[in-house]
């Protein structure tokens, strides 16, 4: 059994009596603002923090800062990360080390329109963790499914996502 003074097994136990308390509270909205910069570079705003988008010269950028699909790796890796700590506490599986890669194929054709049969986005992910601890190779095979069908970031990229763009139009 978990222990439930753990520092993340307490923060699921207080977010559950706050949704057992009013489902209303599992609700979270997440914003971003975006306002380009340079020649193919974006200046985004997420909550209180900046960041910096670029793309490498073969794209237009300056390489100034990661481009988009750099991010969205480093946010399935640190969602990853991020899942596992708190799933490996929930299931009392003890971690000594964790760390994971990732990297992302893709064709640039489907970007640049030069073949609309291929995919503009990444044509396959692979991320690859590595774990050690005193556990047994099937309580990280567990953990790991435990990972899979909760991360958020994972579950963005695996199943389709509703997404709605609104174009408003200032005539001048």
């Amino acid at each position: 059994m978990p222990s439930a003074d753990l520092p993340l097994n307490a923060i699921t136990t207080a977010t559950s009596a706050a949704v057992e308390a009013n489902v209303a509270n599992a609700q979270v909205l997440f914003t971003g603002t975006v306002r380009p910069q340079g020649t193919v570079g974006s200046d985004i705003t997420l909550g209180s923090y900046h960041v910096q988008v670029d793309e490498p010269p073969a794209l237009g950028g300056e390489n100034t800062a990661p481009n988009p699909v750099e991010y969205y790796l480093a946010s399935l890796l640190s969602c990853q990360v991020v899942t596992y700590r708190f799933w490996a506490q929930r299931l009392g599986v003890e971690v000594d080390s964790l760390s994971a890669r990732a990297e992302g194929d893709l064709d640039v054709r489907g970007f640049f329109g030069l073949d609309d049969s291929v995919r503009p986005g990444f044509t396959g992910v692979r991320v690859i963790v590595d774990v050690a601890g005193p556990e047994s190779e099937e309580r990280y095979r567990e953990l790991q499914r435990a990972v899979d069908a909760h991360c958020p970031v994972l579950d963005l990229t695996t199943r389709q996502t509703p997404v709605v763009t609104t174009l408003n139009v200032e005539a001048r």
